[in-house]
């Protein structure tokens, strides 16, 4: 008997995460992206698996203050204000979540998928030629003082109750631990047992290898529609033509919208802007990756230099990139770390996918075959390998350890 064969469309670390997984259990896999793996938002983030991000940037207050940070030209928040007539409908719901009840049940829904990152990325890896690009480490919170620290006590508290408490540094400490730091830091909030990835680009090259060798294939081609009339997916139409499938995973992040509107789903999903700005052969890196809260930007040292990744703007998908986010991080990132000198810098632009819920869609739509697994915001990196895992377990009929209400992909039909 035939193995039943799965489409999986997008390559990055999703898709590549559940082409595996799918693979593994069994399955003929054909993973389809109309660009190089890993050359979308999963080629630029911040390199971290940061397990214990499992707080929703809508927290209380949030309605509140956001105006004002929009405003303020130092704050690491930008709008195109052309875009917001078409963003205030995504942005009505998005803000509606910022309170405490609905920060609660986020928070809740997307600890279980984060807060194994490390382990999951060394399951998938294990013995592979992708193993050597998973790094154990701590991930450090910059704070100027005591007092910016307790500012961020409604979060600190969220974290705590899902079991990450931090061990904080302070004083002169602070330089001792990390010498890279500006001397007017000092606190650090100290996380365990995190990690990182030494280059994300060349990570998934090995993983779409690890498939190939699998018995998998990888075909570069944009995926169009879903042939569903006989009720279910049977094919979906690619610029190479039509290719049959018993079913499919939708793993396009951000692109995955127009896909769904083909399946009659509207899903409140926008493009969040993000930046980051490579220090390359720099002359002073930090020990661990770090967080610094004020810039609201991560650092990262990893095999091209040094990556500080981070910047909200909000303005869709089709202009480039925009001056004021650039020169803020570079601003930013020369308080913080003063004596940076580095040999070049590169500058780079991605879309992260954000649902209006902050939660992504996980899970068959429907009786259709479809099953989405999209829609990670800033946690694509952290939960890949433990959201490929979970369509691996649903597809298959393995009984999941997880509530996957949170995660119903018809939620917002």
């Amino acid at each position: 008997m035939a193995k039943p064969h799965t489409i999986v469309i997008g390559g990055g670390i999703v898709g590549v995460c559940s082409a595996l997984w799918l693979m593994r259990e069994g399955r003929s896999v054909t993973l389809i992206d109309k660009g190089q793996p890993g050359m979308g938002a999963s080629f630029g983030n911040g390199c971290i698996l940061a397990s214990c991000s499992m707080v929703p940037v809508t927290a209380p207050g949030l309605a509140f203050n956001g105006p004002k940070m929009l405003l303020d030209p130092n704050f690491p928040l930008f709008l195109r204000w052309a875009y917001l007539p078409k963003l205030a409908p995504w942005l009505m719901r998005y803000m509606g979540n910022a309170n405490d009840a609905d920060t609660r049940r986020i928070a809740k829904g997307l600890a279980p998928i984060v807060s194994d990152s490390l382990e999951q990325h060394r399951m998938l890896t294990r013995g592979t030629v992708a193993e050597k690009w998973v790094q154990e480490s701590n991930y450090s919170f910059v704070y100027k003082n005591r007092a910016a620290f307790n500012k961020d006590s409604y979060t600190w508290q969220l974290r705590r109750e899902a079991g990450f408490e931090p061990e904080l540094i302070e004083g002169k400490a602070v330089q001792e631990a990390e010498p890279i730091l500006n001397r007017d830091i000092s606190l650090l909030a100290v996380m365990k047992n995190h990690g990182f990835i030494h280059n994300p680009l060349s990570y998934i090259a090995d993983l779409v290898s690890l498939l190939n060798d699998m018995g998998g294939k990888f075909i570069q081609t944009e995926v169009k529609d879903f042939d569903l009339s006989g009720g279910r997916v049977s094919a979906v139409d690619t610029g190479q033509g039509r290719m049959a499938c018993d079913n499919v995973v939708l793993a396009t992040g951000v692109w995955s919208k127009p896909l769904m509107k083909k399946l009659g789903i509207s899903v409140p999903l926008e493009a969040e802007r993000g930046y980051h700005v490579l220090y390359k052969s720099p002359n002073i890196t930090p020990n661990n990756p770090m967080m610094v809260s004020a810039g609201k930007f991560v650092a990262t040292s990893m095999d091209q230099g040094l990556r500080c990744a981070g910047i909200v703007e909000f303005g869709g998908l089709k202009d480039g990139k925009s001056k004021g986010p650039l020169k803020l991080m570079r601003k930013l990132v020369k308080e913080t770390f003063p004596e940076l000198r580095s040999e070049s810098e590169q500058d780079w632009l991605g879309f992260r996918p954000a649902p209006a819920d902050s939660l992504p869609l996980i899970g068959e739509i429907g009786d259709t075959g479809v099953f989405a697994a999209f829609g990670h915001h800033h946690i694509g990196l952290t939960a890949g390998p433990k959201t490929g895992r979970m369509i691996a377990d649903i597809m298959t009929g393995k009984r999941s350890n997880h509530n996957l209400a949170p995660y119903e992909p018809k939620r917002f039909a």
